[in-house]
Protein backbone atom coordinates (compact mmCIF):
# COMPACT_ATOMS: atom_id res chain seq x y z
CA UNK A 1 0.00 0.00 0.00
CA UNK A 2 1.48 3.47 -0.85
CA UNK A 3 2.24 5.44 2.02
CA UNK A 4 -0.26 7.75 1.88
CA UNK A 5 -3.09 5.27 1.85
CA UNK A 6 -1.59 3.57 4.91
CA UNK A 7 -1.58 7.13 6.67
CA UNK A 8 -5.26 7.65 5.61
CA UNK A 9 -6.02 3.86 6.73
CA UNK A 10 -4.19 4.97 10.19
CA UNK A 11 -5.70 8.06 10.58
CA UNK A 12 -9.60 6.35 10.01
CA UNK A 13 -8.25 3.92 13.19
CA UNK A 14 -7.26 6.00 15.49
CA UNK A 15 -10.78 8.28 14.80
CA UNK A 16 -11.94 5.24 15.96
CA UNK A 17 -9.49 4.32 18.92
CA UNK A 18 -10.03 7.83 20.22
CA UNK A 19 -13.82 7.85 20.07
CA UNK A 20 -13.79 4.58 21.61
CA UNK A 21 -12.05 5.96 24.37
CA UNK A 22 -14.24 8.50 24.63
CA UNK A 23 -17.38 6.48 24.52
CA UNK A 24 -16.21 3.20 26.82
CA UNK A 25 -13.59 4.70 28.73
CA UNK A 26 -11.33 1.43 27.52
CA UNK A 27 -7.75 0.65 29.28
CA UNK A 28 -4.35 1.67 26.94
CA UNK A 29 -3.76 -2.21 26.57
CA UNK A 30 -6.98 -2.91 25.02
CA UNK A 31 -6.91 -0.28 22.69
CA UNK A 32 -3.48 -1.13 21.86
CA UNK A 33 -4.97 -4.61 21.18
CA UNK A 34 -7.80 -2.92 19.13
CA UNK A 35 -5.46 -1.00 16.65
CA UNK A 36 -2.60 -3.89 16.14
CA UNK A 37 -5.94 -6.00 15.04
CA UNK A 38 -6.71 -3.46 12.26
CA UNK A 39 -3.57 -2.60 11.37
CA UNK A 40 -3.11 -6.48 10.65
CA UNK A 41 -6.78 -6.26 8.85
CA UNK A 42 -5.37 -3.37 6.87
CA UNK A 43 -2.02 -4.68 6.06
CA UNK A 44 -4.01 -7.89 4.91
CA UNK A 45 -6.36 -6.23 2.68
CA UNK A 46 -4.17 -3.95 1.12
CA UNK A 47 -2.33 -7.07 -0.65
CA UNK A 48 -5.56 -7.34 -2.41
CA UNK A 49 -6.22 -3.78 -3.47
CA UNK A 50 -8.36 -3.12 -0.65
CA UNK A 51 -8.87 -0.80 2.03
CA UNK A 52 -11.23 -0.82 5.07
CA UNK A 53 -13.81 1.40 3.53
CA UNK A 54 -13.69 -0.90 0.49
CA UNK A 55 -13.39 -4.17 1.92
CA UNK A 56 -16.26 -6.44 1.45
CA UNK A 57 -17.21 -9.74 3.90
CA UNK A 58 -16.03 -12.08 1.40
CA UNK A 59 -12.37 -10.44 1.83
CA UNK A 60 -12.75 -10.38 5.66
CA UNK A 61 -13.75 -13.71 5.89
CA UNK A 62 -10.58 -14.76 3.32
CA UNK A 63 -8.30 -12.72 5.58
CA UNK A 64 -10.18 -14.49 8.66
CA UNK A 65 -9.37 -17.82 7.23
CA UNK A 66 -5.98 -17.25 6.30
CA UNK A 67 -5.26 -16.53 10.07
CA UNK A 68 -6.74 -19.96 10.97
CA UNK A 69 -5.13 -21.77 8.17
CA UNK A 70 -1.70 -19.89 9.45
CA UNK A 71 -2.14 -21.66 12.48
CA UNK A 72 -2.99 -18.68 15.09
CA UNK A 73 -4.70 -18.97 18.19
CA UNK A 74 -8.29 -19.54 18.01
CA UNK A 75 -8.96 -17.11 20.25
CA UNK A 76 -6.70 -14.33 18.84
CA UNK A 77 -8.80 -14.86 15.83
CA UNK A 78 -12.14 -14.01 17.24
CA UNK A 79 -10.43 -11.09 18.83
CA UNK A 80 -9.74 -9.95 15.14
CA UNK A 81 -13.04 -10.58 14.47
CA UNK A 82 -14.51 -8.69 17.29
CA UNK A 83 -12.07 -5.61 16.64
CA UNK A 84 -13.18 -5.71 12.98
CA UNK A 85 -16.48 -5.79 14.25
CA UNK A 86 -16.73 -2.78 16.27
CA UNK A 87 -14.94 -0.64 13.85
CA UNK A 88 -17.32 -1.08 11.33
CA UNK A 89 -20.10 -0.61 13.32
CA UNK A 90 -18.21 2.78 13.33
CA UNK A 91 -17.22 3.36 10.55
CA UNK A 92 -21.25 2.78 9.33
CA UNK A 93 -22.25 5.52 11.66
CA UNK A 94 -19.96 7.97 10.44
CA UNK A 95 -20.47 7.11 6.86
CA UNK A 96 -17.18 5.84 5.93
CA UNK A 97 -19.47 2.90 4.71
CA UNK A 98 -22.74 2.70 2.90
CA UNK A 99 -23.05 -1.15 4.90
CA UNK A 100 -21.14 -3.04 7.38
CA UNK A 101 -19.08 -6.10 5.62
CA UNK A 102 -18.53 -8.06 8.64
CA UNK A 103 -22.20 -8.07 9.96
CA UNK A 104 -22.47 -11.34 8.76
CA UNK A 105 -19.09 -12.89 9.11
CA UNK A 106 -19.55 -16.01 11.36
CA UNK A 107 -16.71 -16.25 14.65
CA UNK A 108 -15.21 -19.62 15.37
CA UNK A 109 -16.83 -21.56 18.31
CA UNK A 110 -14.79 -21.56 21.21
CA UNK A 111 -15.50 -24.73 23.61
CA UNK A 112 -15.63 -23.88 27.18
CA UNK A 113 -12.46 -24.19 29.00
CA UNK A 114 -13.76 -25.44 32.28
CA UNK A 115 -11.15 -24.44 35.19
CA UNK A 116 -9.40 -27.18 36.55
CA UNK A 117 -10.68 -27.81 40.56
CA UNK A 118 -8.52 -28.80 43.40
CA UNK A 119 -10.01 -31.15 45.34
CA UNK A 120 -11.39 -30.57 49.14
CA UNK A 121 -8.22 -32.93 49.86
CA UNK A 122 -5.95 -30.92 48.02
CA UNK A 123 -7.22 -27.52 49.37
CA UNK A 124 -6.91 -28.89 52.80
CA UNK A 125 -3.29 -29.71 52.52
CA UNK A 126 -2.61 -26.16 50.58
CA UNK A 127 -3.93 -24.27 53.67
CA UNK A 128 -2.22 -26.43 56.06
CA UNK A 129 1.40 -25.51 54.46
CA UNK A 130 2.04 -22.63 55.99
CA UNK A 131 4.46 -23.09 59.30
CA UNK A 132 2.28 -21.27 61.49
CA UNK A 133 5.13 -20.82 64.28
CA UNK A 134 6.35 -18.00 62.57
CA UNK A 135 4.53 -14.69 62.05
CA UNK A 136 4.83 -14.84 58.61
CA UNK A 137 3.54 -18.14 58.69
CA UNK A 138 0.46 -17.00 60.49
CA UNK A 139 0.26 -14.48 57.71
CA UNK A 140 0.10 -16.78 54.87
CA UNK A 141 -2.22 -19.65 56.73
CA UNK A 142 -4.61 -16.13 57.20
CA UNK A 143 -4.66 -15.18 53.46
CA UNK A 144 -4.80 -18.49 52.02
CA UNK A 145 -7.91 -19.63 54.75
CA UNK A 146 -9.75 -16.22 53.76
CA UNK A 147 -9.07 -16.46 49.61
CA UNK A 148 -10.48 -19.67 49.97
CA UNK A 149 -13.31 -18.86 52.75
CA UNK A 150 -14.50 -15.80 50.57
CA UNK A 151 -14.32 -17.07 46.89
CA UNK A 152 -12.00 -13.64 46.70
CA UNK A 153 -9.82 -12.25 44.23
CA UNK A 154 -6.59 -11.97 44.80
CA UNK A 155 -6.60 -7.68 43.87
CA UNK A 156 -9.40 -8.11 46.61
CA UNK A 157 -7.22 -9.99 49.19
CA UNK A 158 -3.97 -8.27 48.97
CA UNK A 159 -5.81 -4.38 49.08
CA UNK A 160 -8.23 -5.41 52.12
CA UNK A 161 -8.00 -3.03 55.11
CA UNK A 162 -8.52 -4.18 58.63
CA UNK A 163 -11.46 -1.97 58.66
CA UNK A 164 -13.39 -4.20 55.82
CA UNK A 165 -12.98 -7.51 58.61
CA UNK A 166 -15.57 -8.03 60.74
CA UNK A 167 -14.20 -10.81 63.13
CA UNK A 168 -17.34 -10.19 65.71
CA UNK A 169 -20.10 -10.96 62.96
CA UNK A 170 -17.65 -13.65 61.06
CA UNK A 171 -18.02 -11.09 57.57
CA UNK A 172 -16.28 -9.20 55.22
CA UNK A 173 -16.69 -6.41 53.13
CA UNK A 174 -14.78 -6.72 49.99
CA UNK A 175 -14.38 -4.27 47.24
CA UNK A 176 -14.58 -5.92 43.79
CA UNK A 177 -14.37 -5.00 40.25
CA UNK A 178 -15.56 -1.19 39.26
CA UNK A 179 -15.28 -0.76 43.39
CA UNK A 180 -18.70 -2.62 43.55
CA UNK A 181 -19.11 -3.75 47.40
CA UNK A 182 -20.57 -6.87 48.66
CA UNK A 183 -20.62 -8.56 52.06
CA UNK A 184 -18.81 -12.29 52.15
CA UNK A 185 -19.33 -14.47 55.13
CA UNK A 186 -15.69 -15.91 55.99
CA UNK A 187 -16.66 -18.71 58.24
CA UNK A 188 -15.48 -19.99 62.13
CA UNK A 189 -12.02 -21.33 60.88
CA UNK A 190 -10.88 -18.47 58.79
CA UNK A 191 -12.20 -15.92 61.20
CA UNK A 192 -9.73 -17.74 64.13
CA UNK A 193 -7.54 -18.17 61.37
CA UNK A 194 -7.52 -13.98 61.31
CA UNK A 195 -7.87 -13.43 64.97
CA UNK A 196 -4.40 -15.52 65.18
CA UNK A 197 -2.81 -13.38 62.67
CA UNK A 198 -3.66 -10.52 63.77
CA UNK A 199 -2.83 -11.16 67.48
CA UNK A 200 0.47 -13.05 66.92
CA UNK A 201 1.37 -12.00 63.27
CA UNK A 202 1.24 -8.81 62.12
CA UNK A 203 2.09 -6.56 65.15
CA UNK A 204 5.51 -8.93 65.60
CA UNK A 205 6.08 -8.47 60.97
CA UNK A 206 5.09 -4.08 61.30
CA UNK A 207 7.22 -3.67 64.55
CA UNK A 208 6.55 0.00 65.45
CA UNK A 209 5.12 0.84 61.66
CA UNK A 210 1.66 1.30 60.86
CA UNK A 211 -0.67 0.53 57.83
CA UNK A 212 -4.25 0.15 57.02
CA UNK A 213 -3.73 -3.23 55.17
CA UNK A 214 -4.78 -6.44 56.54
CA UNK A 215 -2.18 -8.23 55.34
CA UNK A 216 1.91 -6.75 55.38
CA UNK A 217 5.39 -7.28 54.27
CA UNK A 218 8.45 -6.91 56.44
CA UNK A 219 8.65 -3.49 54.95
CA UNK A 220 5.12 -2.65 56.44
CA UNK A 221 3.81 -2.74 52.98
CA UNK A 222 0.69 -4.62 51.30
CA UNK A 223 1.87 -7.55 49.72
CA UNK A 224 1.87 -7.39 45.66
CA UNK A 225 -0.08 -9.58 44.11
CA UNK A 226 2.88 -11.15 42.08
CA UNK A 227 4.24 -12.03 45.53
CA UNK A 228 1.04 -13.79 46.56
CA UNK A 229 1.54 -15.94 43.36
CA UNK A 230 4.71 -17.08 44.25
CA UNK A 231 3.91 -18.21 48.11
CA UNK A 232 0.83 -19.91 47.00
CA UNK A 233 2.94 -22.16 44.11
CA UNK A 234 5.42 -22.60 47.23
CA UNK A 235 3.16 -24.03 49.81
CA UNK A 236 1.21 -26.15 46.72
CA UNK A 237 4.56 -27.81 45.88
CA UNK A 238 5.22 -28.27 49.66
CA UNK A 239 2.00 -29.71 50.15
CA UNK A 240 2.50 -32.34 47.16
CA UNK A 241 0.41 -30.80 44.70
CA UNK A 242 1.50 -31.45 41.10
CA UNK A 243 -0.93 -29.30 39.04
CA UNK A 244 -0.62 -26.15 38.71
CA UNK A 245 -2.00 -23.44 41.02
CA UNK A 246 -2.74 -20.01 41.17
CA UNK A 247 -4.73 -17.66 43.57
CA UNK A 248 -7.71 -18.06 41.50
CA UNK A 249 -7.52 -21.64 41.88
CA UNK A 250 -8.67 -21.27 45.53
CA UNK A 251 -11.57 -19.20 43.98
CA UNK A 252 -12.70 -22.13 42.01
CA UNK A 253 -12.41 -24.34 44.64
CA UNK A 254 -14.53 -21.87 47.02
CA UNK A 255 -17.24 -21.81 44.06
CA UNK A 256 -17.49 -25.73 42.90
CA UNK A 257 -17.35 -26.78 46.82
CA UNK A 258 -20.39 -24.75 48.02
CA UNK A 259 -22.20 -26.00 45.19
CA UNK A 260 -20.95 -29.57 45.43
CA UNK A 261 -22.47 -29.15 48.96
CA UNK A 262 -25.80 -27.83 48.29
CA UNK A 263 -25.46 -24.02 47.66
CA UNK A 264 -27.49 -22.56 45.60
CA UNK A 265 -26.20 -20.63 42.28
CA UNK A 266 -27.42 -17.20 43.08
CA UNK A 267 -25.79 -17.25 46.64
CA UNK A 268 -22.68 -18.32 45.28
CA UNK A 269 -23.00 -15.39 42.78
CA UNK A 270 -23.32 -12.79 44.87
CA UNK A 271 -20.36 -14.01 47.37
CA UNK A 272 -18.35 -13.90 44.26
CA UNK A 273 -19.27 -10.55 42.94
CA UNK A 274 -20.30 -12.11 39.63
CA UNK A 275 -22.26 -9.70 37.63
CA UNK A 276 -23.70 -11.96 35.88
CA UNK A 277 -25.36 -15.21 36.77
CA UNK A 278 -24.36 -16.59 33.34
CA UNK A 279 -20.75 -16.13 34.66
CA UNK A 280 -21.40 -18.35 37.50
CA UNK A 281 -22.85 -20.95 35.99
CA UNK A 282 -19.74 -22.29 34.70
CA UNK A 283 -18.79 -23.71 38.02
CA UNK A 284 -21.82 -26.00 37.92
CA UNK A 285 -20.12 -27.66 35.00
CA UNK A 286 -17.32 -28.33 37.00
CA UNK A 287 -19.25 -30.11 39.77
CA UNK A 288 -21.50 -32.16 37.49
CA UNK A 289 -18.34 -33.35 35.97
CA UNK A 290 -17.27 -33.89 39.10
CA UNK A 291 -20.11 -35.77 40.41
CA UNK A 292 -20.18 -37.40 37.17
CA UNK A 293 -16.70 -39.16 37.54
CA UNK A 294 -17.53 -40.06 41.16
CA UNK A 295 -20.89 -41.47 39.97
CA UNK A 296 -18.39 -43.21 37.43
CA UNK A 297 -15.82 -44.77 39.61
CA UNK A 298 -17.86 -45.92 42.61
CA UNK A 299 -21.58 -46.57 41.53
CA UNK A 300 -21.65 -50.43 40.23
CA UNK A 301 -23.64 -49.47 37.28
CA UNK A 302 -21.49 -46.45 36.75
Amino acid sequence: MPSAGLSAERQRIDTFLDALWLEKNLGENTLTAYRQDLLQVAAALAELGLTLTTADDGALARILGQRLQAGAALRSVVRLLSSVRRFYGYAEREGWVSRDPSRNLQSPRIGRVLPHVLSETETESLLAAPDCTHPLGLRDAAMLELMYACGLRVSELVNLETRQVDLGADMVVVFGKGRKERLVPMGEVASSRVTQYLQMGRPQILGQRISAFLFVTGRGTAMTRQRFWQNIERYARSAGITQTVSPHSLRHAFATHLLNHGADLRSVQLMLGHAALSTTEIYTHVAQARLKALHAKHHPRG
